[in-house]
């Protein structure tokens, strides 16, 4: 059986301050909450032989990776298609705003200078199929909420991909086999094309 331990970065400074970054050139570390956490999933972990560890264009999560894995021997690979949303000119903004925006527009609607949350789900998607097509046994997937969020929905089925599961812990895992991954790609593409 393959499996796939995907899991949201640590708490990050950013997630203290409630503030949303969806660029990976802004610098936003791991808080020391977060490295703690990070650890303890490592310990928890640290029986599961991976093959890979995947990670996304923002040092929170290569951080997280590197806290979880230690000094085990499983090579990286970065993954811009799992990178956080676009959110253009609502970078660095409060998640209050960013809810607001969204609240107010369709998900078909792009952030202003940044892309729509189909069209970041519709990336995500293409990554979660490209992990599929991989020859690892045991992967470790370290990216964001949102992505784990419409992964979760989408294999569970559900025509929101915001819902039943929204609120994604930091440092959790969530265990995927080959099936479900690709019921929560073929959950995330009818999600949207629901809406087309």
């Amino acid at each position: 059986m393959r499996l796939f331990v995907l899991t949201r970065h640590a708490h990050s400074t950013l997630n203290a301050e409630g503030r949303v970054n969806g660029d990976p050139t802004v610098p936003v570390p791991l808080t020391r909450d977060g490295i703690e956490e990070a650890a303890r999933l490592g310990t928890q972990l640290a029986n599961v032989p991976f093959e890979l560890c995947v990670h996304t264009r923002f040092a929170r999560t290569r951080e997280t990776a590197e806290a979880i894995l230690g000094t085990r021997d499983v090579p990286f690979l970065e993954q811009p298609l799992l990178d956080d949303i676009d959110v253009g000119e609502l970078e660095g903004d409060t998640v209050e705003a960013y809810r607001a925006w969204k609240r107010a527009h369709r998900r078909s609607d792009r952030f202003p200078g940044g892309e729509s949350l189909d069209d970041a789900a519709r990336r995500y998607a293409r990554a979660y199929r490209e992990l599929l097509a991989r020859p690892e046994a045991s992967v470790l997937v370290v990216a964001h909420e949102i992505s784990l969020r419409y992964a979760l929905n989408g294999a569970a089925g559900s025509p929101d991909l915001d819902a039943p599961e929204h609120d994604i812990p930091n440092a959790t895992p969530f265990l995927f086999d080959a099936a479900s991954l690709e019921r929560a790609i073929s959950g995330i593409e009818r999600a949207v094309e629901s809406r087309s």
